[in-house]
């Protein structure tokens, strides 16, 4: 028997970008699923439907034998992000974005076994080409003076994650289960920023670019990196990759069943874009210089994780999560190559390597999630949720363009059969404004989330 799913998601964070690019925890989505979602992304260890594809692989052998699945979703996100740096501030102008999702799944026998395609996750912002926070800057703060205005173009970021997906899992007995899943993985990355020279020098850590373009460190104005398009889907900048996930469950008892999982770091090409560009503005004029860019050593990160699904009566049932998140090993710096154009209108910069690097000490991040499912009737489960975290992003760090910093979430949502072989599911969720940090190099980001 062929069994339609069909889910919906809607959300409010802090992030924007393309709509396959948004996340909460850390770059992460706090849920997968319409399910899941709805139980504070908590998912490993009962049945989470296809989305386990994302949750853990072997939760699919609890679908019932000689059934297939086809499973639609869309998930719209509604962010409000607010940053700060001094007496500025600015809010970005991206506010709804949609993630669809598809999925096929059957169950032969003691095998079950698709294919699925999704959105991990990313982050970005978009302020528009008027922002205060991009406007320019004071070489002497005490002097009017000496401002020194930047380009008055477009200030974006979008980063993007997705995968296609193709799991399978075996049922060892009736009470346990193993799973995995071969993915496919490519993540993009579009930026459009001025960076003034005060802010470069001290994010800058290492490479070549900073001694290139200002030898002397006071006559650098700003330099502008552009590698962008209009596409909503992919960034300009795109790399290709694999990585996998091993999963089990295991039905303790009528009351309890365990689960967990291991979702292995990417292994991703650079991103890469023939077509990008840098203009330099110093004590030598302003430059634009035409190359290729590539966004060095960008991965996602291996995630562990285990829960437990108790089910007290037929009705009631209550499950929770613990996922750890090796942030630190991929996030530890943003490093790029630009290697411009051998041609004549690049001047000076003709065939040069341009190395940069900047720090941004991410920390591991482990993430508690807890849900509810009542099942009110036969055909209506109600359901709700939360997520705890740790922040990864360390203030000094934050960025306006990557405002990775949601660390709460509340959930809510339902799932209702319509006829036998079709159900829909829906999930909210809310997270609340964070406190601005205390201490950066260049802007603290804070958010409030109103979900519609």
């Amino acid at each position: 028997m062929i069994r339609k799913t069909l889910s919906g998601a809607v959300i409010a964070l802090s992030l924007t970008g393309a709509s396959t690019a948004l996340a909460t925890n850390g770059m992460n989505l706090e849920g997968y699923g319409a399910k899941s979602h709805a139980m504070g992304g908590a998912g490993m260890a009962y049945d989470t439907g296809n989305s386990a594809v994302m949750n853990n692989p072997a939760t699919l052998g609890m679908m019932k034998e000689g059934t297939e699945e086809i499973g639609l979703g869309i998930r719209g996100m509604h962010p409000e992000v607010q940053a700060d740096y001094g007496a500025y501030t600015d809010h970005s102008c991206a506010t709804a974005f949609y993630m669809p999702s598809f999925s096929y799944i059957r169950r032969d026998g003691d095998f079950t076994w698709g294919a699925a395609v999704l959105s991990q996750g990313g982050m970005g912002a978009d302020y528009g080409d008027d922002s205060p926070l991009f406007a320019g800057w004071f070489r002497d703060p005490s002097n009017p003076n000496s401002f020194v205005p930047m380009s008055s173009e477009g200030i974006r970021s979008e980063v993007g994650v997705g995968r296609v997906m193709f799991p399978i899992a075996y049922n060892l007995t009736d009470n346990t289960a193993i799973g995995g899943s071969v993915d496919f993985v490519w993540a993009s990355m579009d930026i459009q920023m001025d960076m003034d020279g005060y802010h470069f020098g001290q994010m800058e850590t290492g490479g070549s670019m900073l001694s290139v373009i200002n030898p002397s460190p006071q006559t650098l104005d700003y330099i502008r990196y552009d590698f962008s398009n209009d596409t909503p889907f992919i960034g300009k900048a795109v790399g290709y990759g694999s990585g996998f996930k091993l999963g089990f469950t295991h039905k303790v008892s009528k009351l309890l069943t365990i689960g967990g999982t291991y979702h292995s770091q990417t292994m991703l090409s650079d991103l890469e874009s023939n077509n990008a560009q840098i203009t330099v503005v110093n004590g030598s004029g302003a430059k634009d210089v035409s190359g290729k860019i590539k966004v060095n050593d960008f991965e996602w990160p291996a995630t562990f994780a285990a829960g437990i699904a108790l089910h007290p009566s037929d009705r009631l049932m209550v499950a929770a999560d613990v996922k750890f998140v090796d942030w630190s090993t991929v996030m530890d710096k943003f490093s790029t190559t630009f290697i411009a154009d051998d041609e004549a209108s690049n001047g000076d910069y003709a065939g040069q390597t341009l190395d940069m690097s900047m720090k941004q000490d991410w920390k591991d991040q482990t993430v508690y999630s807890v849900g509810v499912e009542y099942k009110a009737s036969d055909n209506l489960a109600l359901r709700g949720g939360a997520s705890f975290s740790n922040n990864p992003v360390p203030d000094t760090y934050l960025h306006p363009l990557f405002p990775a910093i949601i660390k709460n979430h509340y959930t809510c949502g339902f799932g209702y059969r319509l006829s036998e072989s079709t159900r829909m599911g829906m999930a909210y969720s809310w997270a609340p404004r964070l406190p601005k940090p205390t201490e950066t190099v260049w802007s603290s980001a804070t958010a409030s989330r109103t979900g519609r």
